[in-house]
C-alpha cells in the first residue's frame, strides 16, 4: 500500500525521538568510544520512550538527553572493569564522519580517537559533562542536572577535563599537514626508513595497536622515538608486503586502512601535533573494523 507524500505517518513521540537521535548517539559514542555499545543505548533510550507518558514531559529532547546520558554514565563505569581485562591496548572504535563531521554535536570536539583514548583517562561523571559542554554546547545548569549535581560542581567537571586535556595534548597542526604527514609515515613505514621516521616522530611517541588479543598484534604500547621507529622498521617486511592501501577518513582525520587479499586488516590513525606524530593507532580488532568498512561502501 502506498503512502499519501503529503502525509506524516509517523506519530509525534516518534518523531522527536529521530530528530534527536543523532545527538544521542553522538553523546554514547564520545562518552563510550564504542559504536556498538552506543547503539545499544540508543535504543534502550527508544524503549524507555514508548514506555513513558508524553503528556508529562515538557522537553522531549531534554528527556531524552538526559535519560541517555545516564544510561551511558552507568555502562562507562562497567566499561572501565571490562577494559583492564582487554587483552593488549585497547582503542576507541573508529567511525566514518564523511556524512556528519560532527557525529550529531554543535561542533565537531571530543570526536577524534586520541581525544576519545584521553578522555578514558577521566571518570564517567567528568566525561559527561565535557562532551555535554564541549561538543554540545549544553549550559552548564543543563549539565548539573544531567548529572545530577550542583551548577558550580558541573563547571568544576568541565574544567578538569580540559586541564587533563590540554596538558596531555601540545599544539595541533591543520588537517592538510595531518594528511602530508600521514602520506610520508605511511612510506616511510612501508619502506621501513628509519631516518624519516625518527625525523616524524615525536620524542615522547607512543604506538598503541588494539589487536582484541588477534596473533601478530603488539600487547603492549611501544614508546619513544628510537624503540618506535625501529619496532616499525623491524615491523615493515613481515606486515606491508602484498597490502593495499586506502585514504579514508576516520574520526575526523585522515587515515589509512590497510587491506591484504581484499581484506581489510588495520585502520592507521595518528595523533599529530607541532611536536610531530604523538601517537600512532592501529586498530586491528576485527570486531572494531569491520563496521567501519562497511561504513565506507554503505
Amino acid at each position: 500500500m502506498q503512502t499519501d507524500p503529503g502525509t506524516d505517518p509517523l506519530d509525534p513521540a516518534t518523531r522527536e525521538f529521530l530528530a534527536v537521535r543523532p545527538q544521542l548517539f553522538g553523546i554514547v559514542y564520545r562518552i563510550l568510544g564504542s559504536t556498538v555499545e552506543a547503539e545499544d543505548i540508543v535504543q534502550e533510550t527508544w524503549l524507555r520512550w514508548q514506555r513513558t507518558d508524553h503528556a508529562e514531559v515538557l522537553e522531549p529532547a531534554a528527556f531524552l538527553a538526559t535519560v541517555t546520558t545516564r544510561l551511558a554514565i552507568n555502562v562507562a563505569r562497567s566499561a572501565r572493569v571490562r577494559r583492564e581485562s582487554y587483552i593488549g591496548p585497547w582503542l576507541p572504535e573508529p567511525v566514518d564522519t564523511r556524512a556528519d563531521p560532527q557525529l550529531g554535536a554543535e561542533r565537531a570536539e571530543a570526536v577524534e580517537l586520541a581525544v576519545l583514548l584521553l578522555l578514558e583517562k577521566l571518570n564517567p561523571v567528568e566525561r559527561a559533562a565535557y562532551v555535554l559542554r564541549e561538543a554540545f554546547d549544553y549550559p552548564y545548569a543543563r549539565i548539573a542536572e544531567i548529572v545530577e549535581t550542583g551548577e558550580a560542581n558541573a563547571r568544576q567537571l568541565v574544567s578538569r577535563a580540559r586541564k587533563h586535556l590540554a596538558a596531555a595534548r601540545r599544539g595541533r597542526v591543520d588537517r592538510a599537514e595531518h594528511r602530508r604527514l600521514l602520506e610520508v609515515f605511511v612510506g616511510a613505514a612501508r619502506t621501513g626508513d628509519l631516518a624519516v621516521l625518527e625525523e616524524l616522530l615525536a620524542a615522547d611517541v607512543v604506538s598503541r595497536t588494539d589487536g582484541g588479543g588477534i596473533r601478530g598484534a603488539s600487547r603492549i604500547p611501544i614508546v619513544g622515538r628510537p624503540v618506535v621507529a625501529r619496532y616499525l622498521a623491524a615491523f615493515a617486511p613481515r606486515f606491508w608486503p602484498g597490502t593495499d592501501l586506502r585514504w579514508v577518513e576516520a574520526n575526523g582525520r585522515p587515515a589509512a586502512l590497510v587491506s591484504s587479499g581484499g581484506a581489510a586488516v588495520a585502520l592507521l590513525c595518528l595523533d599529530v601535533s607541532e611536536a610531530g606524530i604523538e601517537r600512532i593507532m592501529w586498530v586491528m580488532n576485527p570486531a572494531k573494523l569491520a563496521p567501519f568498512v562497511a561504513s565506507l561502501d554503505g
